[in-house]
């Protein structure tokens, strides 16, 4: 019976040990050095009898990273992949939130404490993999793991300042794999070409499909991505022919008309997730590489990936490509206000709602926020059904494909990250001479804007204010001074207001 990702794990060292699990650009692993690596980490991390705790993972996208994230869940815990280049503030305040039972990093990535040790073992991962294996201690951990046990925690934006963690259980990742295995058959001689930090959920897909389908993942590094040449002549020397990317990077190959030197040779499949895909550039994708499948899929970190919809014609510069249909094991609702349900037939717009297998446990401690995001389907008056709304407002077009809209509140997708706007202007809320703040988005150009009252400020202290408190892909593109903030009819700040100030004044 195959109960958590372990199974997957197993299965994959037992039939195919020799090959290729990961390699980055400087090493590799087979699937039995993987094995024995998790099983040599799990070893020491489940003598801390910790069972369910998170580990925090601070290393360099890698191999190496990669078999500390599984031997964390052989270890009978839940791991926490940090982005090591978020500023050393929003480190702490993600450390203190999540309590972590121990961290694992390298020397490097560990100066982030900054000297402050944290309350929990700290190690390094080439001292964990030199561990005995304690094959006694691992079975009986192994007993205990659920398919419902957590597997990961992923801090996203949150919108009072303080990060939020989504608490992923086997079962979502799982019941992905198991959908992916039915749709579109990879397989070991499948080799996928993983764009996105391991942090960030759409990387799911270059950890665990290798588990699942004994195929091999080359973890290629981010700064790739400023070169498509290099990029493309990556692509097809390691002879990749699976990406799941977010549609920035697919976007950059269009922006530098990449494809009119070199394209690449062996894709069979171009997935990608994360945020609206530009039509322009998809159809520059199409028009020069034409041979692989393309399909765009829909998810959240709450929801991993629930809706796909493969690109079977041209799609004009007016039109949006859909999000489409349900995954299996997934069941969406489209409300609008007062709980009305959107059908294809009636029309409209409303809030798209998740049940079913995609779901993940809920936000790590903080029961009040999962409360009122994972709440009962309110159209099933017959037992409580769970559902997470997203607030992603959706509608549906006359294939009853779901087309997705824009969002209900004040979150935004860019460059494949959700941010909360409302964490930029918490962070702001410590500079001197400010009166008020607010920020919106420009989606044309994905630029953040930052606006404000008060005491008139050059850039580079605004931008190095905030450069220490949130990350860089968060990092407003604009900073604009006004006299007085728009107001809406209740007294509120019209941030819609804003955006069209900035828009009738030129920009």
């Amino acid at each position: 019976m195959v109960t958590t990702i372990l199974d997957y794990l197993d299965a994959a060292a037992s039939r195919y040990p020799d090959r290729t699990a990961y390699r980055d650009m400087e090493n590799s692993c087979s699937f039995s050095e993987l094995f024995h690596m998790a099983r040599a980490i799990g070893s020491r991390l489940g003598a801390l009898n910790a069972p369910g705790r998170p580990v925090a993972v601070l290393m360099e996208k890698s191999v190496s990273m990669a078999a500390a994230c599984l031997g964390v869940v052989e270890g009978g815990m839940c791991y926490c992949p940090v982005d090591i280049s978020m500023p050393a503030e929003r480190l702490s305040l993600i450390l203190s939130v999540l309590e972590p039972a121990a961290v694992i990093g390298e020397p490097a990535a560990l100066q982030l404490l900054n000297g402050k040790q944290p309350d929990c073992p700290v190690f390094l991962f080439e001292e964990l993999i030199s561990q005995p294996e304690d094959n006694l201690l691992l079975a009986k951990i192994r007993k205990g793991l659920l398919s419902s046990s957590p597997l990961y925690i992923l801090f996203t934006s949150g919108s009072t300042g303080v990060p939020k963690g989504v608490v992923v259980s086997h079962s979502v990742v799982m019941n992905n794999m198991e959908w992916l295995e039915t749709e579109y058959r990879l397989g070991p001689e499948d080799v996928l070409g993983n764009q996105a930090p391991f942090h960030f959920d759409v990387a799911d897909h270059d950890l665990y499909c290798p588990l699942k389908f004994g195929c091999s993942a080359v973890l290629i590094p981010q700064e790739y991505f400023s070169f498509p040449a290099r990029l493309i002549e990556l692509l097809n020397r390691e002879r990749v022919t699976a990406i799941f990317w977010v549609p920035f990077a697919l976007g950059m190959m269009a922006a530098f008309q990449a494809f009119e030197a070199e394209t690449p040779k062996f894709l069979r499949y171009v997935f990608f997730a994360g945020e609206v895909m530009p039509v322009k550039q998809m159809n520059y994708w199409r028009r020069f590489v034409p041979e692989p499948l393309y399909v765009n899929m829909y998810g959240s970190t709450e929801t991993h990936i629930t809706l796909y919809h493969p690109l079977t014609r041209e799609y004009s510069e007016e039109e949006r490509i859909p999000i489409g249909k349900p995954c299996g094991n997934v069941r969406v609702l489209v409300l609008e206000e007062g709980d009305v349900p959107v059908t294809p037939e009636s029309g409209g717009i409303g809030e798209l709602c998740i049940l079913g297998g995609a779901l993940s446990l809920g936000y790590y401690k903080n029961p009040e926020l999962t409360k009122t995001r994972f709440t009962e389907n309110p159209l099933n008056p017959c037992y409580p059904e769970r559902m997470f709304r997203t607030g992603d407002l959706v509608r549906y077009n006359e294939d009853g494909d779901l087309v997705y809209q824009n969002r209900a509140d004040h979150q935004i997708k860019r460059l494949g990250y959700r941010i909360e706007l409302g964490e930029i202007e918490a962070a702001a809320g410590g500079m001197d001479g400010l009166l008020e703040w607010a920020c919106a988005y420009d989606e044309k150009k994905q630029t953040i804007l930052f606006f404000y009252t008060g005491e008139e400020k050059e850039r580079k202290e605004l931008s190095s204010f905030l450069g220490r408190r949130i990350p860089k892909y968060m990092m407003p593109g604009r900073f604009l001074h006004l006299d007085s903030m728009p107001r809406t009819g209740s007294g509120k700040i019209d941030r819609k207001g804003l955006l069209s100030l900035y828009q009738k004044q030129g920009n």
